[in-house]
């Protein structure tokens, strides 16, 4: 044990300077997109817009392309060649001449950001079945902190020059690169890497392939309505409070600290508590259920402090998305680590892409002077229809399929044999 907690201590370090070099350029990235495309502001949302897209698109292309070249050939070379490429990345958008260098390095971004799916690997590798969930909310905990600390940072260095954030999260990167190459092992055992395919490392191709678990691919299904549902935060959440109870840029930024605060210790810490204590399907169920309260709750909210406190009762709602993690990682073997949390990770990067016009769309019909009814909680109220379909589904999966979550992940992985624990 040892030898892994260097490893995971590295990854969750790995995946907070992920989120926090996007943090700290969301400060700055509209006004040098502005600065150098010209037009004013109106032009400058338009292009920022196609920015975002590109990166989780590009994202949703590539993941199960590095979740299936990390099954073959091992997760350290991946993540620490994703990292190296990430780092030179930064420094590209930090001496880009033109918005053409800044599609390029959106590109490159989104490829090398791609590297969730090794990651989130790597913590299956080295965890016991019975902990995954709890370690997969380090994710949750690193995208908490680095959203917590990332734009504020930017903001700060952004005010020495608003290319400044971009050479710090460079640097800052490769530094963590060059750490790895001394501190991180393999976590892939060779006996338990696979032979690299075309028809599962694209993303079609990934997710065509969950069928032949189909408890996974059940709750493949929730993951990305949870993921869909979540796009009301980083779409609206600034539009919605500022129209509803006219905060300022201040009190948007301290509730979405708030936001983040709370994620960290849930997701970091509270996870594995829940999972101890209920077991992994009743979490999720908790879970979704809290979050479908929350979305109404929002959405029909009259005040901006009562905001706060279902901020704190919606932060209960992160339980679920590494307890699904953890166990759809348990239904599937070992040199199908990469691939299958490529294809997750593709599944939210196109909630990217496919949300934030969705969810803006229906805010901004629901304002309008002509709307049939005035509703500025649409969208919550959408994401929480989105969450009670995912609730169906996985208790359609747990009920179906549940017989199955006892036996597939020990069939196929017999290294972690002794440590398999059923479901609760």
């Amino acid at each position: 044990m040892t030898a892994r907690k260097p490893a995971l201590g590295f990854i969750f370090v790995t995946l907070v300077l992920d989120i926090l070099g996007i943090g700290l350029i969301i400060p700055i990235l509209p006004k040098l997109v502005e600065e150098l495309g010209g037009g004013g502001i109106e032009k400058a949302s338009h292009i920022y817009g196609w920015l975002a897209a590109l990166y989780s698109l590009m994202q949703f292309l590539c993941a199960p392309l590095l979740g299936s070249l990390s099954d073959r050939y091992g997760r350290r070379p991946v993540i620490l060649g994703s990292l190296f490429g990430s780092g030179l990345d930064y420094f590209l958008l930090a001496f880009a001449p033109n918005l053409s260098w800044f599609f390029v390095g959106r590109i490159i971004a989104g490829i090398t950001g791609a590297n969730f799916a090794a990651a989130t690997a790597y913590i299956a590798d080295i965890s016991p079945p019975e902990k995954r969930a709890g370690n997969f909310g380090l994710i949750g905990a690193a995208f908490g902190l680095g959203f917590i600390v990332g734009p504020l940072l930017g903001g700060v260095l952004g005010d020495y020059g608003l290319r400044v954030p971009f050479f710090v999260a460079g640097g800052l990167t490769l530094i963590n690169w060059c750490y790895g190459l001394f501190v991180l092992p393999e976590s892939l055992a060779p006996e338990n890497r696979r032979k690299f395919s075309w028809n599962v490392s694209n993303p079609i191709g990934s997710l065509y392939a969950l069928k032949k678990h189909p408890v996974v691919l059940g709750l493949a299904g929730s993951f990305f309505l949870f993921n869909l549902s979540h796009q009301v935060y980083p779409s609206i959440w600034v539009l919605y409070t500022s129209y509803r109870y006219d905060w300022s840029a201040k009190e948007t930024g301290f509730s979405l600290a708030i936001v983040g605060v709370t994620a960290a210790i849930v997701q970091g810490g509270l996870t594995r508590v829940i999972v101890k204590q209920l077991g992994e399907v009743k979490t999720v169920l908790m879970g979704m259920t809290i979050m479908t309260l929350a979305y109404f709750c929002y959405g029909l909210a009259e005040s901006g402090l009562a905001t706060y406190v279902i901020i704190v009762f919606a932060s209960l709602a992160g339980v679920t998305a590494p307890t699904i993690q953890g166990i759809i990682s348990r239904n599937v073997g070992a040199d199908e680590q990469g691939g299958v949390q490529g294809a997750l990770t593709s599944l939210a990067s196109i909630t990217g892409v496919i949300g934030p016009p969705i969810m803006t769309s229906l805010f901004g019909y629901f304002i309008r002077e002509d709307a049939p009814v005035k509703l500025p909680g649409v969208s919550f109220f959408f994401s929480a229809a989105l969450i009670i379909v995912a609730l169906y589904l996985a208790v359609l999966s747990f009920s179906k399929y549940g017989h199955m979550m006892t036996s597939s992940s020990s069939a196929k992985t017999p290294a972690t044999e002794t440590e398999a624990q059923p479901p609760s």
